[in-house]
Protein backbone atom coordinates (compact mmCIF):
# COMPACT_ATOMS: atom_id res chain seq x y z
CA UNK A 1 0.00 0.00 0.00
CA UNK A 2 1.18 3.50 -1.01
CA UNK A 3 -0.11 7.00 1.07
CA UNK A 4 -0.02 10.14 -0.38
CA UNK A 5 -0.50 12.68 1.78
CA UNK A 6 -1.29 16.15 0.69
CA UNK A 7 -3.29 19.74 1.73
CA UNK A 8 -0.69 20.88 4.18
CA UNK A 9 0.32 24.57 4.21
CA UNK A 10 0.40 27.82 6.20
CA UNK A 11 -2.87 28.88 8.23
CA UNK A 12 -3.52 31.57 10.48
CA UNK A 13 -4.66 30.89 13.87
CA UNK A 14 -8.29 30.35 13.99
CA UNK A 15 -8.42 28.75 10.46
CA UNK A 16 -8.79 25.30 8.70
CA UNK A 17 -7.13 23.38 6.43
CA UNK A 18 -7.90 19.99 5.17
CA UNK A 19 -5.37 16.99 4.29
CA UNK A 20 -6.41 14.10 2.01
CA UNK A 21 -4.67 11.10 2.55
CA UNK A 22 -4.90 8.86 -1.16
CA UNK A 23 -4.13 5.42 -0.75
CA UNK A 24 -2.80 2.56 -4.04
CA UNK A 25 -1.90 -0.57 -4.03
CA UNK A 26 -3.38 -3.75 -2.96
CA UNK A 27 -6.06 -1.39 -0.37
CA UNK A 28 -8.67 -4.42 -0.14
CA UNK A 29 -6.96 -5.44 2.70
CA UNK A 30 -6.94 -2.21 4.66
CA UNK A 31 -8.89 -2.10 7.77
CA UNK A 32 -8.03 1.41 9.45
CA UNK A 33 -6.35 4.50 9.00
CA UNK A 34 -5.29 6.96 10.82
CA UNK A 35 -3.04 10.44 11.01
CA UNK A 36 -0.57 11.36 13.21
CA UNK A 37 1.90 14.33 13.76
CA UNK A 38 5.54 14.91 14.40
CA UNK A 39 6.54 18.63 15.74
CA UNK A 40 10.27 19.74 16.25
CA UNK A 41 11.42 17.75 19.34
CA UNK A 42 8.54 16.00 20.11
CA UNK A 43 7.51 12.10 19.26
CA UNK A 44 5.10 11.14 16.83
CA UNK A 45 1.78 12.11 18.09
CA UNK A 46 -1.61 10.42 17.59
CA UNK A 47 -4.08 12.83 16.10
CA UNK A 48 -7.43 10.87 14.61
CA UNK A 49 -8.46 7.28 12.92
CA UNK A 50 -11.12 5.27 11.11
CA UNK A 51 -11.68 2.22 11.47
CA UNK A 52 -13.63 0.62 8.10
CA UNK A 53 -15.68 -1.54 10.40
CA UNK A 54 -16.93 1.29 12.26
CA UNK A 55 -15.99 3.71 14.47
CA UNK A 56 -13.77 7.17 14.67
CA UNK A 57 -11.00 8.43 16.97
CA UNK A 58 -9.36 11.36 17.92
CA UNK A 59 -6.53 12.56 20.58
CA UNK A 60 -8.34 15.00 23.28
CA UNK A 61 -5.85 17.58 22.02
CA UNK A 62 -7.69 17.79 19.03
CA UNK A 63 -11.88 16.21 19.58
CA UNK A 64 -13.87 18.86 18.56
CA UNK A 65 -11.70 20.62 16.26
CA UNK A 66 -11.07 17.93 13.79
CA UNK A 67 -12.75 15.59 11.98
CA UNK A 68 -11.82 12.18 10.00
CA UNK A 69 -13.44 10.78 7.16
CA UNK A 70 -12.85 8.23 4.12
CA UNK A 71 -13.91 8.00 0.62
CA UNK A 72 -14.46 4.61 0.00
CA UNK A 73 -14.60 4.95 -3.93
CA UNK A 74 -11.62 6.89 -4.33
CA UNK A 75 -9.49 4.94 -1.51
CA UNK A 76 -9.13 8.62 0.29
CA UNK A 77 -9.00 9.39 4.21
CA UNK A 78 -9.39 13.10 4.94
CA UNK A 79 -8.37 15.21 7.82
CA UNK A 80 -10.35 18.10 8.22
CA UNK A 81 -9.15 20.48 10.76
CA UNK A 82 -10.71 23.67 12.09
CA UNK A 83 -9.77 26.27 14.94
CA UNK A 84 -6.21 25.57 14.39
CA UNK A 85 -3.58 27.10 16.87
CA UNK A 86 0.06 27.48 16.77
CA UNK A 87 0.68 23.92 18.33
CA UNK A 88 -0.91 22.61 15.71
CA UNK A 89 2.04 22.85 13.58
CA UNK A 90 3.62 19.77 12.39
CA UNK A 91 4.41 17.32 9.69
CA UNK A 92 1.60 15.23 8.91
CA UNK A 93 1.31 11.64 8.27
CA UNK A 94 -1.28 9.25 7.39
CA UNK A 95 -1.10 5.55 7.85
CA UNK A 96 -2.77 2.13 6.99
CA UNK A 97 -3.86 -0.50 8.66
CA UNK A 98 -3.86 -3.86 6.76
CA UNK A 99 -5.29 -7.49 7.92
CA UNK A 100 -6.96 -8.15 11.74
CA UNK A 101 -9.24 -4.99 12.50
CA UNK A 102 -7.67 -3.19 15.41
CA UNK A 103 -9.21 -3.23 18.79
CA UNK A 104 -10.08 0.31 19.79
CA UNK A 105 -7.15 0.27 22.50
CA UNK A 106 -4.62 -0.05 19.46
CA UNK A 107 -5.93 2.42 17.15
CA UNK A 108 -3.55 5.62 18.49
CA UNK A 109 -0.95 3.46 18.71
CA UNK A 110 2.16 3.70 16.10
CA UNK A 111 2.78 0.36 15.77
CA UNK A 112 -0.57 -0.51 15.02
CA UNK A 113 0.03 0.79 11.18
CA UNK A 114 2.13 -1.00 8.58
CA UNK A 115 1.87 1.73 6.07
CA UNK A 116 2.88 5.42 6.27
CA UNK A 117 2.60 8.44 3.75
CA UNK A 118 5.13 10.76 3.40
CA UNK A 119 3.63 13.65 5.35
CA UNK A 120 2.70 17.28 4.76
CA UNK A 121 3.58 20.24 6.64
CA UNK A 122 1.17 22.10 8.89
CA UNK A 123 2.50 25.44 9.90
CA UNK A 124 0.08 27.42 12.39
CA UNK A 125 1.02 31.16 12.83
CA UNK A 126 -0.25 33.19 15.36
Amino acid sequence: VQLQASGGGLVQAGGSLRLSCSASGRTSDTTAMAWFRLAPGQEREFVAAVRYTGGTFYSNSVKGRFTVSRDNAKNTVFLQMSSLQPEDTAVYYCAAKPGLVPITSAMSLVRTYDYWGQGTLVTVSS
